[in-house]
């Protein structure tokens, strides 16, 4: 891609963008190409920043020549990796841009532990369905049950999967994956100290011997879709019309072909409190289930499901300690560590080791 010129000077091109201030009008110009055929970007106004945990999001107005087709975009949000990232995370956006680059995305970019992503911003239409941790309402729960079975059941032992989308992990990638996370998990204990109770390291314990077992590629692509990987319910957009513009996914920087039940269990067993699954978790499966049936996925019983999300869960014990040595604050994977293993004891998850 060519350099574009502005005053008689050439400005390059940033592979990856930092922020805003790298993105001249002629600079996204070049980068909107793909819906901008004729005219150029005229002027480029940037909203706040607020950071989250591993990347900056930034609101962009854009204005353009009068010669530039109407439907050009003029809201756009700049994803950009969040500046201190420890080095564990330097990989953080690189398969968001791998996804994004197969999906609706104005322009994705990743180098050297730097990414950028330009997407459409939905602000006018969507919104974050509740305020960081509130769970959503049981009517709001059911909705976005429904659109992961709609999505999953697309994905379903989809051709395309493992081959142009994805991969199967094969034993010596699983085998490196458990010796890492072992090795974590040896440090979490340890800083952790009398923290972490003599029956929570029975639990893990267990669950390393029984891991060789569990974690086979015949196992684990027994059922298989596309997994979102982070199906928190902050992970999407809701609709402010509440039905008529449909739920967006989003944060797709953890997807893998996987379990769909993965998803399930990230949203509620490791997201919620020991009550509010006794109310709403079989309900909500069983309506999963009936969805996947209604999208066409068939010789999937709802036992199936049910030791898939158990199985899931066991898998999710580890997100505290990866959580942990990534530097987050303990008021996010303390939590989800007390959550993940009282779901373990209800579910009677040791059953499966």
């Amino acid at each position: 891609m060519g350099a574009p010129k502005r005053g008689g000077v050439y400005h390059p091109l940033t592979v990856v963008v930092s922020g805003p201030e790298d993105l001249a009008p002629d600079q996204l110009t070049e980068r909107l190409r793909g819906v901008l055929p004729v005219g150029r970007v005229t002027a480029v106004h940037a909203g706040e920043r607020p950071p989250t945990i591993v990347s900056t999001v930034v609101p962009l107005r854009v204005e353009y020549s009068a010669d530039a087709p109407s439907e050009a975009p003029t809201r756009l949000l700049l994803k950009v990796t969040r500046p201190g990232l420890v080095a564990d995370l330097r990989s953080i956006g690189e398969r968001e841009v791998t996804f994004y680059n197969r999906a609706r995305c104005y322009d994705a970019e990743y180098s050297a532990g730097r990414f950028h992503l330009l997407l459409e911003d939905l602000s006018e239409t969507h919104k974050a369905i509740t305020e960081w941790p509130i769970p959503p309402t049981v009517e709001a729960c059911e909705r976005i049950i429904d659109t992961w079975a709609a999505f999953h059941a697309f994905w379903w032992r989809h051709s395309t999967l493992g081959r142009d989308v994805g991969t199967f992990l094969d034993e010596t990638a699983l085998a490196t994956i458990g010796a890492d996370y072992r090795g974590r998990y040896e440090r979490f204990a340890e800083a952790l100290g009398d923290r972490l109770s003599s029956s929570a390291r029975t639990v893990y314990a267990r669950t390393f011997d029984a891991r060789e077992r569990l974690y086979t590629p015949a196992r684990l692509y027994a059922t298989y879709t596309l997994a979102h990987g982070d199906a928190h319910v902050w992970n999407l957009l809701y609709p402010r019309d509440g039905v008529g513009s449909g739920i967006r996914l989003i944060d797709w920087d953890s997807w893998r072909v996987g379990r769909a039940a993965a998803d399930l269990a990230n949203m509620m067993a490791l997201h919620w409190y020991p009550e509010r699954r006794a109310r709403l978790e079989a309900a909500l499966l069983e309506r999963y289930h009936g969805g996947l049936r209604a999208h066409g996925v068939t010789g999937y019983r709802l036992e199936r499901l049910w030791e898939d999300y158990r199985l899931s869960i066991i898998g999710h014990l580890a997100i505290p300690v990866w959580q942990q040595s990534f530097g987050f604050h303990p008021v996010i994977w303390w939590p989800h560590l007390q959550r993940i293993l009282a779901a373990f004891e209800d579910l009677d998850c040791a059953a499966l080791l």
